[in-house]
């Protein structure tokens, strides 16, 4: 299950990401826009005023975060990006911060991009952050004697995110044109143990859905020391919290 209003807490720099990927992504008209994974519907109005006159689709694999869109006036419904298929008429796919949860993403991007008309365009991103440190302290304590038997098959994405160039170079065919990048977000932090709040609102999630409240709370206790010593607090109350994301943008000419 997602929290939206946890999710939702670094709302601010979790849309940055969406932003700068729309900025790529060009101003052509479009007749049928689709958000896939939209979570609670944070971004999707970026997608409406980027594209007023085109017909907007939203969904997510979360009844919780498809029922916060709703709420926030989203016309988003429950779906598997698994299972979609661009419909007639679709010019512009979003696909933000939600294929990392989808080992074999690149083969269904790219089936995405053959169904695809002439001049449209699809971006998507991920986040590359799975070797970063938080990561490495979360999945260190899944992997230890108290936690591996129930937590040992936790997933840790790291295995279907590709590199920059990888994407490209399975995206890229005649009439495709790729742009991909990487960049790092240096996110100034506060409160006693923020790097612990980010990842509760997602790479946590497969956790929480293993434990019981009671153990939930204990794998809580050990894991924040160990966080707060790999991201130490700064001077002025903050902690520094780099974050890594691939982009790409792919046009059919």
């Amino acid at each position: 299950m997602w929290d939206p209003e946890k999710y939702l807490e670094f709302a601010a720099y979790r849309q940055r990401p969406a932003v700068d990927l729309l900025s790529r992504m060009g101003w052509n008209p479009a007749r049928r826009v689709v958000d896939l994974g939209c979570g609670a519907g944070d971004v999707t109005p970026l997608l409406t005023r980027r594209w007023p006159g085109a017909r907007l689709e939203a969904l997510d694999s979360s009844p919780e975060m498809v029922r916060a869109a709703v709420a926030a006036g989203i016309p988003a419904r429950v779906g598997d990006v698994r299972e979609w298929k661009p419909p007639s008429e679709t010019d512009v796919v979003f696909c933000n911060a939600v294929l990392h949860w989808v080992p074999g993403h690149l083969e269904l991007v790219r089936d995405w991009l053959r169904a695809l008309g002439s001049g449209a365009v699809l971006g998507m991103q991920v986040p590359g952050n799975f070797d970063a440190p938080a990561h490495r302290t979360l999945y260190q304590l899944a992997t230890e004697p108290e936690w591996v038997e129930v937590l040992g098959g936790v997933p840790r994405g790291l295995e279907c995110v590709a590199e920059p160039v990888e994407y490209a170079r399975g995206l890229t065919e005649p009439g495709v044109r790729v742009d991909a990048w990487e960049s790092t977000y240096a996110h100034q932090l506060y409160g006693a143990d923020p790097v612990l709040d980010w990842l509760c609102g997602t790479a946590l999630r497969p956790v929480r859905a293993l434990l019981d409240e009671r153990r939930w709370r204990c794998f809580l206790d050990e894991l924040a020391p160990r966080l707060r010593e790999v991201y130490p607090r700064e001077a002025d109350g903050s902690t520094w919290f780099p974050f890594r994301r691939i982009f790409v943008v792919a046009w059919r000419e």
